[in-house]
């Protein structure tokens, strides 16, 4: 079926054993998702409730109708650099638009079974601009880590180091003394955890981001607060609000929305990929891609950032016992009763204690150890993954993907290109070519005849024979058309020179190629043969 989500199969045999161990991850992934929701939505330039809302409808979205069974969504460290940079140049307004325009995008893909090309973005690529946000994420967050004063950061990085050098004597020492108070509780209740018996099932982010808040009170601490930046988060509903919706702003915002729809295709693939290495089950990718696309076109009408999927809660979820995605409805359900009823709570929580939580995500989120294992692999390897590393952090993720594809592609075709070769029939295996040196040539070809090979049909045709040239095209995987007109050209080259060609092995994919093309038509029946044996039999006898 076109769409079917996941939760529609995920009832066979459920009981109540099942709905408790649901309900309990629910509950365990809304309060992990409460302080990574509005530290996103603050580092992202937003409001905190912006975040919080987008974790409740698009988390609820994603689990009713994705095509995963334990995958959490909502607001992703991923897109925190991307949204920052749209705010900037473009206004909220802008960012809700570009939101929307990417949910459209994404539904489209996942209706036009889009979702297996999203696998074949090199490693290289994703490790780069994982690593490279991950960055730009620590990098955002030293100015609340220090309390720094700092009316707004810019989104580029040249301009950003240069406004935190000049803000550096601003520093406030009290701020940053809660910041490396949270992360060292969080980095410390993580190695002991296994330790605390029933208290290892409360996240480490939560229980500092309560303690600093608790300090922060009590002690009547100079830091500044959510309370005291955005006058604290409303208990209440989120409203739907219609978007201001012009041609001349769609335009403008295309390339913005096509970086978030792929960057949350990928986000969003990646998470429930890593789910199903975990559950040992199968998402369905372009189901999931549909679900994505919803809820990134219904948030923005409620005030929401965009959402995929998220690693960190979703292993949350599967460790805390989830087995269907009514522990992804739960977690919603979680987030929006703490929203009306605790909300008044929030205002006093410190952002310098938010700014710890995002350095201890951005840590994990990137994969550093590939950056001291880089010397293992092939310099194409390295030039990849650095490149789009360096691009994603000076420029945008836009141009690094762009160049790391294109570089991905152009190590693709050169290994490709230099697996295919042709080797000359050894005229030891083949006795009766002995008295016809000259005259006739065999060659074996291996591998893909393509554009970044023919240069192998090319070096035949510099030394052809006088009589007969034999072909044997049997170890042949592919041959596209670029080959095909080489083999054509080769084919036309001996017909004016009145030697014969005789092509042998055709099979599969290539045997299509040439009934395709009407090659087969052009060349008398005698020249084909199933193998170069019988070919080389037929030479000796013309």
């Amino acid at each position: 079926m076109l769409f079917h989500p996941k939760i529609l199969d995920s009832f066979a045999g459920y009981n109540r054993t099942l709905l408790t161990k649901d309900v309990l991850a629910g509950l365990t992934v809304g309060v992990v998702a409460l302080p990574l929701a509005m530290a996103f939505a603050i580092a992202s330039g937003l409001k905190p409730e912006a975040g919080i809302f987008t974790a409740i409808i698009a988390g609820g979205l994603i689990s009713l109708l994705g095509g995963s069974r334990v995958q959490i969504g909502g607001p992703a460290g991923a897109f925190i650099v991307i949204v920052y940079g749209i705010v900037e140049r473009y206004g909220v307004p802008n960012l809700l638009l570009a939101t929307a325009m990417s949910g459209v995008l994404l539904f489209m893909m996942g209706v036009f079974r889009l979702g297996t090309l999203v696998r074949f973005i090199p490693i290289a690529v994703i490790i780069g601009f994982t690593n490279g946000i991950a960055f730009l994420i620590g990098l955002s967050q030293i100015k609340d880590f220090f309390g720094l004063s700092i009316e707004k950061m810019p989104a580029q990085f040249f301009p950003a180091v240069q406004t935190l050098y000049q803000a550096a004597n601003t520093f406030n020492p009290i701020a940053l003394g809660v910041a490396i108070g949270s992360l060292t509780f969080i980095i410390v209740w993580k190695l002991f955890q296994k330790r605390l018996g029933w208290l290892s099932h409360l996240p480490g982010t939560v229980v500092a981001m309560v303690s600093a808040t608790i300090v922060a009170s009590l002690l009547n601490l100079p830091v500044e607060t959510i309370g005291s930046r955005f006058g604290g988060i409303p208990s209440s509903l989120p409203s739907f609000e219609w978007i201001p919706i012009s041609w001349d702003s769609a335009q403008y915002m295309l390339m913005p929305a096509l970086t978030l729809a792929l960057l949350g295709a990928i986000e969003s693939l990646l998470c429930a990929r890593i789910a199903d290495g975990l559950t040992h089950e199968r998402h369905e990718s372009n189901q999931e891609l549909m679900a994505q696309g919803i809820s990134n076109l219904t948030t923005p009408f409620f005030g929401g950032m965009p959402a995929t999927g998220t690693i960190a809660r979703t292993v949350t979820n599967i460790e805390s016992g989830a087995t269907t995605p009514i522990s992804g409805i739960v977690h919603a359900l979680t987030l929006l009763m703490i929203i009306l009823f605790a909300a008044p709570l929030a205002k006093d929580i410190p952002l310098a204690s938010l700014a710890a939580i995002l350095m201890y995500v951005a840590w994990n989120m990137g994969e550093w150890k590939k950056f001291i294992d880089l010397k293992q692999f092939r310099l194409p390897y390295r030039i990849t993954i650095l490149s789009v590393f360096f691009l994603t952090v000076i420029l945008d993720l836009t141009t690094a993907v762009e160049v790391g594809l294109l570089l991905a592609f152009i190590t693709f075709i050169y290994r490709i290109s230099s697996l295919s070769r042709c080797e000359s029939a050894d005229t030891k295996d083949f006795p009766t070519l002995n008295h016809l040196q000259g005259r006739v040539d065999a060659y074996r070809i291996y591998g893909a005849i393509f554009f970044g090979a023919v240069k192998l049909l090319e070096k035949i045709e510099e030394n052809l024979p006088t009589q007969t040239l034999l072909l044997d095209l049997k170890n042949v995987i592919y041959i596209d058309t670029s080959g095909m007109d080489t083999i054509m050209e080769l084919a036309h080259l001996c017909k004016i020179r009145n030697i014969k060609l005789i092509i042998c092995g055709l099979d599969h994919q290539p045997l299509e190629m040439v009934q395709r093309s009407d090659f087969l038509k052009s060349l008398p029946a005698d020249c084909f043969y199933p193998d170069l044996i019988s070919g080389i039999k037929a030479a000796t006898q013309s």
